[in-house]
């Protein structure tokens, strides 16, 4: 049965239950270009093929050669000319092709066993499989080959140039190269690629009551989950997690410090928790001590309080910081929100920078008042086919095995209603 969502502005979880009017909350779309704004661009290096997965190209890759260089094979079997085979006939066997073997040109009235990958002799036009040939010794003791009629020029024959032509664009530029990417690299034999430098990132977590995994807890402690989780969502996002302490003591001049001797040694610096209005929120009046804010509180849920600035460096340069919610899942949501897109801008890396969107039916019901929901749900197809979004029955920030298993967030904008059967847009959670 379709579920229904806890109300979107009734979460009693800490920092979202900040009173707030609408007016006083920017929308998602005024947070993202804030966030984009004056980004630092990442120089490029040279770095060996075996080590750029995950990486971002910067610069066109062209074709140094066609791919496959020649024609081939697609299998085992004997390859001749059309017109010779006719409706059928016997052919002597006049050469042996294995793949990486330069073959002779085909003579006439003759064919060449050949195997998978092999290059086409001159001559040749059509390769028949081994299991529709049949085998003799001519009368001369030579073996022949009987192949079956009529053929049409080009079966079972991979075109040179078929995959890769020579001088053709084979990468664009803002690229993130995967397997099938590294792949063509290789396959074109270069051994270096020139891409983007990964971004250095401060990862910071306040707050007095955390400890790490592994430690008893004492009443009012928590464990830590936030540092993990987001060092691990960074490093998916292809960032690379410099520094990363196990919590920054609960006081302004310790979080004022900490994120002062970071700007000197990282691209972006990225906190959890102590973003909100308490008395023991102390990162955004740090970040306005050594810069500026951007923007802070947004009509979006969860992550209302969201601090995005900047801290000015001895060196004249303003490193960005993203201030994220404390709250599990509104640290995650914010990941997926701000810290992809805005490494995507810093990389020049195309996919990054914004979460593919999908279109499908909602199979639960929602309403929202004045902030955009992002409801966790997991996508499947209907009975109908038509894929469905299914969203998980607790939506609280608190509750971070909603986030576990989740495929997609369902936008849910604000003043709204959604019932199951409705269509709804879904950002695809990908990295």
């Amino acid at each position: 049965m379709p579920t229904e969502p806890p109300s979107t502005e009734n979460d009693s979880c800490g920092c979202d239950s900040i009173p707030a009017s609408a007016a006083s909350l920017a929308p998602l779309a005024s947070a993202l270009e804030a966030l984009r704004a004056h980004c630092i661009l990442m120089e490029v290096e040279n770095i060996p093929v075996s080590e750029a997965s995950g990486r971002v190209l910067a610069e066109d890759v062209l074709a140094q050669l066609d791919v496959p260089p020649a024609d081939n094979s697609q299998m085992d079997g004997y390859c001749a000319r059309v017109a010779d085979i006719g409706d059928g006939c016997w052919l002597p066997i006049s050469q042996r092709i294995a793949a990486g073997y330069a073959p002779q040109p085909l003579g006439h009235k003759s064919c060449g066993r050949l195997f998978t990958g092999a290059e086409i002799p001159d001559g040749a036009d059509v390769v028949i499989m081994q299991e529709e040939v049949t085998l003799r010794d001519g009368s001369d003791g030579t073996p022949e080959a009987w192949l079956p009629g009529p053929r049409a020029q080009g079966d079972n024959i991979r075109a040179r140039g078929r995959d890769v032509v020579l001088g053709n664009r084979l990468l664009a530029a803002g690229m993130r190269l995967d397997a099938a990417a590294l792949g063509l690299l290789c396959g074109q034999g270069l051994s270096n690629v020139t891409v983007r430098r990964k971004v250095r990132v401060a990862l910071f977590a306040t707050g007095d009551e955390l400890i790490e995994p592994g430690q008893p807890l004492a009443r009012g402690q928590i464990y830590n989950s936030n540092r993990v989780m987001l060092s691990q969502m960074l490093n998916d996002f292809g960032a690379d997690v410099v520094i990363a302490p196990l919590k920054v003591a609960d006081t302004f001049e310790a979080t004022r410090d900490a994120l002062a001797s970071a700007a000197d040694q990282v691209d972006l610096i990225v906190t959890c928790g102590g973003v909100s209005v308490g008395e023991e929120d102390h990162v955004r009046p740090a970040i306005e001590s050594l810069g500026s804010i951007d923007l802070w509180r947004l009509a979006i849920k969860p992550g209302k309080p969201l601090a995005l600035g900047r801290i000015d460096t001895l060196t004249g340069n303003a490193i960005r910081v993203v201030g994220l919610p404390g709250n599990p899942v509104s640290s995650w949501v914010g990941a997926w929100l701000f810290l992809r897109p805005l490494l995507g801008e810093m990389t020049d890396c195309h996919a990054l920078r914004e979460l593919p969107r999908l279109n499908v039916r909602a199979a639960f019901s929602a309403k929202t008042a004045t902030r955009q929901d992002h409801l966790r749900v997991r996508l499947a197809p209907g009975r109908d086919g038509q894929l469905e979004a299914h969203a998980f029955p607790d939506q609280n920030s608190a509750v971070l095995s909603s986030c576990a298993g989740a495929e997609a967030l369902a936008i849910i904008p604000p003043e709204s209603r959604v019932a199951a059967g409705d269509s709804v847009e879904c950002l695809w959670l990908t990295h």
